[in-house]
């Protein structure tokens, strides 16, 4: 397998989605690390599906990132986030948008496989919910990741011509609730999706650094050098 170049980033969500792919294009990981929760939503999500009002009373920005998809609530501390970029031609490249999710998905797979639980990748095809393009979780996607019938990894991606960016998340603490009072305009109440989201999203119990570590090692990823 190529080698990894390993580039820890920290900012705003904003700031960190909207970073530019490097050019050239190396294989590369970046671990993200955001100062400020944030409700990020996928690119083409309606910003009306969301409570302003009720982000800006608890401190949360509202973002949107370049890649498809429902929205992530990224608390930090709260979940790990990790984007793996492919350059074209690359080994992991695949012509196939949703079957280049396959390779990111069985990475993290074997870097979470210690965690206790029965971890695998969804081969596909997507499973859409009632509630799947407002929220990342309540839907799955070709190479996400599973244990048993839990959603472990959300992924997202963004395509050049130079290459793919596949954005990953896991939380370590997941809290419906925090979610759905700021999907309301969307959702009303939340019942329904804050019962499913109960039911079918997972967590792993794993120190930050302890998740970003075995993925690091599974990629064979190195700290790139100034």
């Amino acid at each position: 397998m190529s080698s990894w170049r390993l580039e820890r980033l920290t900012g705003t969500a904003e700031a960190l989605h909207h970073r530019d792919l490097p050019d050239p294009l190396q294989p590369t990981v970046w671990v993200m690390t955001w100062t400020v929760p944030a409700l990020v939503l996928g690119s083409a999500q309606p910003l009306d599906t969301v409570d302003l009002r009720a982000a800006r009373d608890v401190g949360v920005e509202v973002v949107r990132r370049r890649s498809g998809g429902g929205a992530v609530l990224l608390v930090p501390g709260d979940a790990v986030w990790v984007d793996v970029l492919i350059p074209a031609g690359h080994e992991w490249w695949r012509d196939d948008v949703a079957r280049s999710f396959l390779p990111v998905g069985e990475a993290w797979a074997a870097a979470l496989g210690g965690s206790g639980a029965a971890v695998g990748v969804h081969p596909g095809p997507v499973r859409h919910t009632a509630w799947s393009r407002l929220a990342c979780f309540a839907g799955l996607g070709t190479g996400e990741v599973l244990a048993r019938d839990r959603k472990l990894v959300g992924l997202s991606q963004r395509r050049t011509r130079r290459g793919a960016r596949i954005q990953g998340v896991v939380h370590r603490r997941f809290d419906p609730d925090g979610l759905t009072r700021l999907l309301a305009p969307a959702v009303g109440d939340g019942a329904a999706l804050r019962s499913w989201l109960d039911g079918h999203v997972g967590v792993v119990d794993r120190p930050a650094e302890e998740i970003v570590t075995a993925l690091v090692d599974v990629l064979g990823a190195v700290a790139a050098t100034a």
